[in-house]
């Protein structure tokens, strides 16, 4: 290597300025470390390479989460969405989740803004090929240039760029989403560190020419009139303005035919692609294939951005050959006439094997090498903003030597999602569900800021004003709360008119405002009208009182599972125990717990193949480990 390599030294460097490596850039340079973020392109920086919206099912409660920590995707999404909505309204508050349709370039450029204003940040185009390592801890990276930049932590974000490689049919292109560069090098630099990667597979559909598309066969799909907001804080009055339309369709039976007729030039099914694919997010045809007994399947038709043409068609993400794209979407009711701007395509990619990943998301062989996002094997914008975010945040821990920031799987969506991934692992692209959370009556949407907000604040990315305003709105939730419990209505004609209006028993005698919000008819809002001493509050705060007060008994029940759950979380074990020596331990528990080396008692009952008497024989040893 010739002597005049350039070199500079910083505190932290990030690998990758997707979503995982703004949040984690914008973590490290907030709570002041000197950062570098590396990315292939400037130009992507916060890029959408797939779908145009943010959140949806249980992913909006990782976006509120993120937000309540301190982190920027919900801010930034609430500056640039076309269209907002509250999925599963009609269901219980546990699996309320916003999503909202996102201008795609305004999102990258909003976000490039904001992370190229942040002090202490500094923003570099450049391909990293090489981590340097000493004595088993980072000490820099080298970039295809030469230039090293040494560090004392790192984070990589490296989406699915390491060795990507972009199939339709037959024809495969060595680049990154959207034809950009792949990073080519990086993958053998985290062999050499005896770091095990998996090779996984996603996918994008085709955009097409909104400007040939017949609306007039499918279905509108509006945004909500009401806006709630991902930001705490932004109100619901800041964010209004004029939304766009999205649409529904639907495959047909020719779809499906042309799909099956064409099996055999997939390369997903002729063995073409290598990579593992997501189970919950499957390309069309695999659910053609996978449920052959649907006879058609939704289609949305979603705009990319205020100023394009592009519509991203939800719902059919393929590799099959052009030719045979061309006649699938085009058997498409309103798409009959469509014309494809962007081919649908798969794309393979590098990733980690995330059980080589501490809680705190360090690298179990590396001390102060982190990872986030597809990196790890999730999929998602959101999913990897929550790991970058946290990554982030314990990277910032690391170098300041204080102690790390973990939330538990009570605390939130974060907690579930980290905890699967490092203490279960993952075999295909995961992706977060409400059904993975034990606790999702306690894990809602709406109070993402009172379970995080404070771990935020103590961790310094929630400034002392916004801290403030927090606590204030606790406050209120509180007093009216008690106030809702201690005011009793009677048996007035005003009041058994309102019951009468909804259907609800009528009284005998007073009753408390709080008991009659428990009935499943009526809530806070609907009894307005007889609570004369009711203060005006602000929306969420009133729904918070509502959702306390109706759902009481089931929350109370699901604290007291939470209590059992942090009893064998807080037995801890010791990093210096030899599993091999506990007497009792099966084979495979002992190789489990050896490989995964679980921080808690509780995080080793999680592991797969970890049976409740292997936990009842490690509890004995520990009792006895104490002794010694």
């Amino acid at each position: 290597m010739s002597e005049s390599v350039f070199t500079e030294t910083y505190d932290a460097v990030v690998i990758g300025a997707g979503h995982a490596g703004c949040e984690a850039a914008l973590a490290l340079a907030r709570l002041s470390l000197n950062t570098v973020l590396f990315t292939v392109s400037v130009d992507s920086i916060a890029m959408m390479p797939c779908n145009p919206n943010v959140g949806g099912t249980s992913k909006g409660h990782l976006v509120r989460e993120v937000d309540a920590l301190g982190g920027e995707m919900g801010k930034n999404i609430d500056r640039t969405f076309i269209q907002s909505k509250m999925l599963n309204k009609s269901k219980g508050p546990a699996v309320h989740s916003l999503r909202a349709q996102a201008d795609k370039k305004e999102y990258s450029y909003s976000m490039r803004k904001v992370l190229e204003k942040t002090e202490n940040l500094t923003i570099k185009q450049a391909e990293v090929t090489e981590l340097l390592t000493e004595d088993g801890a980072i000490t820099g990276v080298r970039t295809n240039t030469g230039a090293v930049y040494y560090c004392r932590v790192c984070v990589l974000c490296t989406g699915t760029y390491l060795k990507a490689k972009c199939i339709t049919g037959d024809i495969s292109t060595y680049t990154g989403p959207n034809g950009l560069q792949a990073a080519n090098y990086l993958s053998e630099s985290l062999e050499k560190l005896g770091i095990k990667l998996r090779r996984f597979k996603t996918g994008t559909p085709a955009r097409i020419d909104g400007s040939t598309i017949d609306y007039s066969k499918m279905e509108p799909q509006y945004g909500d009139e009401k806006i709630v907001p991902f930001s705490f804080t932004n109100s619901s009055e800041d964010l209004e303005r004029e939304q766009v339309k999205c649409w529904l369709t639907y495959t047909t039976e020719e779809t499906h035919k042309i799909i099956r007729d064409n099996l055999k030039r997939s390369p997903l099914y002729s063995g073409y692609i290598k990579g593992t694919g997501p189970r919950y997010c499957p390309s069309i045809e695999d659910k053609v294939v996978r449920f052959a007994d649907k006879n058609r399947h939704q289609v949305f038709i979603e705009p990319e951005g205020n100023y394009t043409n592009e519509m991203y068609i939800g719902g059919m993400s393929s590799s099959l050959p052009e030719d045979v794209q061309i006649a699938m979407y085009r058997s498409v009711p309103g798409l009959e006439k469509a014309k494809i701007v962007r081919n649908a395509y798969a794309i393979e990619y590098d990733c980690i094997d995330s059980l080589e990943l501490l809680p705190t998301l360090e690298l179990k062989k590396v001390a102060g090498l982190f990872s986030a996002g597809q990196a790890n094997g999730s999929s998602g914008y959101e999913e990897a903003a929550a790991q970058g975010l946290l990554a982030g945040i314990n990277a910032a821990m690391k170098a300041k030597g204080k102690e790390p920031i973990i939330i538990d799987r009570s605390q939130g969506y974060i907690g579930v999602l980290i905890d699967d991934l490092v203490t279960k692992g993952t075999n295909e692209p995961y992706r977060m569900m409400t059904s993975r959370a034990e606790y999702r009556l306690l894990l809602r949407q709406d109070n993402a800021d009172e379970r995080l907000t404070p771990i935020g604040y103590r961790a310094g990315l929630i400034p002392e004003e916004r801290y403030q305003r927090f606590m204030e709105k606790m406050k209120r939730i509180e007093e009216e709360i008690e106030r809702i419990r201690t005011t009793y209505v009677g048996n007035t004609k005003e009041v058994q008119d309102l019951l009468e209006n909804y259907h609800s028993t009528p009284l005998i005698s007073g009753i408390a405002l709080a008991e009659l919000i428990r009935r499943p008819e009526l809530s806070y809002e609907i009894l307005a009208p007889i609570d004369k001493d009711r203060p005006i509050l602000p929306e969420e705060v009133k729904e918070e009182v509502n959702i306390r007060l109706k759902y009481e008994g089931y929350i109370k029940r699901q604290q007291k599972q939470v209590e059992q759950f942090h009893k064998l979380e807080n037995k801890k074990i010791p990093k210096t125990i030899n599993y091999s020596e506990i007497g009792s331990l099966r084979l495979e528990a002992i190789q489990k717990l050896s490989d995964i080396r679980p921080e808690s008692v509780g995080q080793a009952a999680r592991i797969s193949g970890v049976s409740p008497s292997d936990i009842s024989v490690l509890l004995v040893y520990l009792e006895q480990y104490k002794e010694k």
